[in-house]
């Protein structure tokens, strides 16, 4: 491979070839994607790449890729495809004028990668616990060995206040289900292990799921969240991520969030924009 240290500096973030791995470094500027300021640095061992591609980007750029194999980064396994392009953290953006520079380190990179197909353990570090987030029914927290959800009185559906505020240690889980707010109405949830089938179809009478919205549990906080407790989990045992999907409300349940998203309207705590936005989304899902 190219000599130990090469950087090659793009938009956002910084690549430098290691002997047996990438560290990428990314920026803190204003325009930097938030997620990737709160990402900070990650390295990528060559053994999780599977493989490299360069393409042409949009107004006068070129954008190198380095694909990561399935199973190897816990970030990308919660994600389950539902980052936006620009939200990619494998994704490097350079000037075209650079593409021949480009086109060198993607070449370099190529004849080193020997591994393909799933890996069967984690190969890129999650983000270091303790992490938290608000949601918009909690406050989420983990300490690398517990989740913690804290219910919010302004969002918290009454089937969660009947059960009370939740602790759920990582033993008892065998995964994950991050939905992305930028997607659709997003959430979190833990599925456990004893009672998976027996979880609520949908997440805000879930007493093992937060909820996302209006603000609250954006990508860049819930989603490092969602890839430390599945780091934690995979290292107990197996693992289940569910694939993104879009269930479908039960009427009574939508009556209820407008009724709630109105009285924070009412209250000043919702702008007319962001209510008629909301309630728009909610009616689409009857």
């Amino acid at each position: 491979m190219s000599r130990m240290g090469d950087v090659l500096a793009g938009f956002h973030a910084a690549w430098e070839f290691e002997s047996d791995s990438v560290l990428i470094r990314y920026e803190r500027g204003i325009r930097t994607p938030k997620l990737f300021q709160a990402l900070g640095e990650r390295r990528v061992p060559l053994e999780a790449i599977a493989g490299v591609t360069l393409t042409p980007g949009k107004r006068g750029t070129v954008v190198l890729r380095v694909e990561p194999r399935p199973g190897a980064d816990p970030l990308m396994e919660a994600a389950a495809g539902q980052l936006k392009e620009g939200g990619d953290p494998y994704r490097l953006v350079l000037p075209a004028e650079r593409e021949t520079l480009a086109e060198y380190y993607a070449d370099e990179l190529r004849a080193q990668l020997t591994e393909s197909g799933p890996a069967e353990e984690f190969l890129v570090a999650a983000p270091e616990v303790p992490l938290q987030f608000k949601a918009y029914d909690g406050k989420a927290s983990f300490d690398g060995k517990a989740v913690r959800f804290r219910w919010f009185w302004t969002g918290a559906s009454s089937a969660k206040w009947k059960a009370g505020d939740q602790s759920f240690s990582v033993a008892e889980l065998s995964g994950v289900e991050w939905r992305s707010p930028e997607v659709f109405e997003g959430h979190l949830r833990l599925l456990r292990r004893d009672s998976a089938d027996d979880q609520p179809a949908q997440a805000d009478q879930d007493p093992a799921a937060v909820v996302f919205g209006l603000g609250y549990g954006p990508v860049h906080e819930s989603l490092p969240f969602a890839a430390a407790v599945l780091e934690a989990v995979r290292k107990s045992g197996p693992v289940a991520v569910v694939p993104a999907s879009a269930p479908r409300r039960d009427p009574a349940d939508i009556a209820e969030r407008i009724r709630h998203l109105g009285e924070l309207h009412e209250a000043g705590l919702v702008t007319d924009e962001e209510f008629s936005v909301k309630k728009a989304e909610l009616l689409a899902e009857l």
